[in-house]
């Protein structure tokens, strides 16, 4: 299962990029910058989240700020077409795969992207360590 993250040239999107790398996850890189989404990319992406465009749209940028857009009296497609003009928009990165989103880097959440038994084998590990310290 390949990832892909969608994203700007910064450090959170490096460090997506070099967690995936150092647990053995494949990923496909895109920069929204260089190359704009399509809509219907955006349309997928909207698809998973679970707050629609509060999830992926950066409000604390400064291009969404100069444009002072009211998000909620929008209509979702001139939305779209303002993320292509204005990829900053986005917040990166944008990480998919065909089952999951994350938007954003957490060390905590991009562990979804880790396959299920090695997430299952660190749990108990991390369980045994844990419960013989307090046995301890």
């Amino acid at each position: 299962m390949t990832v892909t993250i969608y994203g700007a040239a910064c450090s959170s999107t490096r460090k997506a990029k070099q967690w995936l790398t150092k647990h053995g996850i494949d990923y496909v890189e895109r920069n929204v910058m260089k190359d704009a989404l399509t809509v219907h990319e955006l349309q997928s992406i909207l698809r998973m989240t679970v707050e629609g465009t509060d999830e992926i749209i950066s409000t604390r940028s400064k291009v969404y700020k100069d444009l002072n857009l009211d998000i909620e009296a929008l209509p979702l497609q001139e939305l779209m077409e303002l993320i292509q003009e204005y990829p900053r928009l986005l917040r990166s990165p944008i990480m998919v795969d065909e089952k999951r989103l994350q938007v954003g880097y957490h060390e905590d959440d991009i562990r979804q992207f880790l396959p299920r038994k090695t997430r299952e084998y660190q749990w108990l590990q991390w369980r045994s360590n844990h419960l013989s310290l307090a046995e301890s």
